[in-house]
């Protein structure tokens, strides 16, 4: 009994420090867009969002519901060391993408690494795939179709709107809506990601024989949870923070009230349907909608290209690395051991790689790549945004001359191919 004790106990400290790196990885979904219009400074809006997702947290149990019952089936011989595995393969794969910039799903990560590792340790009956269909792929594909249509028509709607008012005037508003917006999806997140560590932790109660089968979270892993998360998110994922903020399309107040306000929606309805879907690719696909509803708007899509790809290798790249420490792990203390020491391994090596090129705060805002030609092109002969002209651009700067000639060129913050 006190190994299995201790174990549990190595699984709740793994989960929360995955839960922290939720927190840090997922910070732009909320404040990217606030962030890149200067609707909020860096350091204001991270905290706003570590105090909201803490609250959020309290709000509903509907996610960790499904984390803890539905994908994977605690009856089937689930042991922690399968729970601690699975974690180990999330905890990476979150690090990895931090590490790039890119705005990889963490939800897909713990869904992987989970399901990895109880497939090699269990088997299929440990995983329920008709949970896995319903609640995790379909919502995959469809939630940021969904956002994104809609963050493009509403986006569409308020240029119209605002079409014969003052820019300036209406800027005003905007990023007083984006605050307002911003401040729900951070919200929406704390009801949504911090419930999934909740299952999580729950899962390994159950399996340690700790609560009953079903159960809700207790109180105490509600608020641990809940804290984690916050402090994650305070501490700011700054590079995922500047490629959604400034590397999928240049964000206008307008848009990130519209995208924010777009995802905050789907995410708070899944949340209520209990559908674990990733909030990273909801507010992704409402910053690409976004970028196509602003008349004159052009997509970075090889930032967006990079990032589909990264979404599509999450759940097995994560199952892979989990996989792969849960046949370590059933060798019994050793091999729980061995995979500690390499997963801290592991982790340090990242986290020693970003400290060569840090990104912080004081230049968040800076484009995380130069302008392509596609889009240099694509400049010259779109019409810019509802309510600028030509020679309004150049001042603010959207487009310089390049070598003292008369030929355009994208800004450094502009649209890349």
């Amino acid at each position: 009994m006190e190994h299995i004790t201790l174990l549990i106990g190595i699984v709740i400290v793994t989960a929360l420090v995955f839960d922290f790196t939720n927190g840090f990885h997922d910070t732009a979904n909320a404040m990217a867009t606030t962030i890149s219009t200067g609707a909020l400074q860096p350091k204001i809006a991270v905290a706003m969002s570590a105090s909201l997702n803490l609250v959020g947290a309290f709000l509903s149990v509907e996610v960790a519901k499904t984390i803890s019952g539905g994908i994977i089936d605690e009856s089937a011989g689930i042991r922690p060391e399968v729970i601690f595995a699975g974690l180990v393969g999330a905890i990476v794969w979150n690090l990895l993408t931090w590490l790039a910039g890119l705005p990889s799903s963490s939800s897909h990560a713990l869904f992987g690494g989970l399901i990895g590792a109880t497939l090699v340790s269990v088997g299929t009956d440990g995983v329920h795939g008709g949970a896995v269909v319903m609640k995790v792929l379909i919502p995959a594909v469809a939630a940021p179709i969904v956002a994104g249509i809609a963050s493009m028509a509403a986006t569409r709607l308020t240029y119209r709107l605002a079409r014969n008012r003052d820019e300036q005037e209406t800027a005003k508003g905007y990023r007083a809506g984006q605050i307002a917006s911003a401040a729900l999806v951070s919200l929406a997140h704390g009801t949504n990601d911090a419930q999934k560590t909740m299952g999580v932790i729950t899962l390994a109660l159950i399996t340690g024989g700790v609560v009953a089968p079903h159960a809700d979270p207790p109180l105490w892993v509600i608020a641990s949870a809940g804290l984690a998360i916050a402090l994650g998110t305070y501490l700011g994922g700054w590079r995922i923070i500047r490629t959604m903020g400034k590397g999928i399309t240049d964000i206008q107040p307008p848009q990130g009230f519209a995208a924010q306000t777009g995802a905050a929606a789907t995410i708070l309805a899944s949340s209520h349907l209990g559908f674990a879907l990733s909030t990273t690719q909801v507010c992704s696909g409402s910053v690409m909608g976004s970028g196509l509803g602003r008349k004159g708007g052009v997509g970075r899509w090889s930032t967006a290209v990079r990032m589909v790809v990264a979404w599509c290798l999450t759940l097995p790249a994560a199952g892979l690395v989990s996989a792969g420490a849960a046949l370590l792990a059933d060798q019994g203390d050793w091999g729980v051991a061995a995979v500690a020491i390499l997963a801290l391994g592991v982790c340090g090596a990242i986290f020693a790689a970003s400290r060569r090129k840090p990104i912080d705060h004081t230049h968040v805002n800076e484009a995380p790549e130069p302008a392509g030609v596609v889009t240099a092109a694509l400049q010259t002969v779109t019409p810019p945004p509802a309510g600028q002209t030509v020679p309004a651009q150049e001042a603010a700067g959207a487009i310089t001359p390049a070598n003292g000639a008369g030929a355009p060129r994208a800004k450094t913050a502009s649209l890349t191919s």
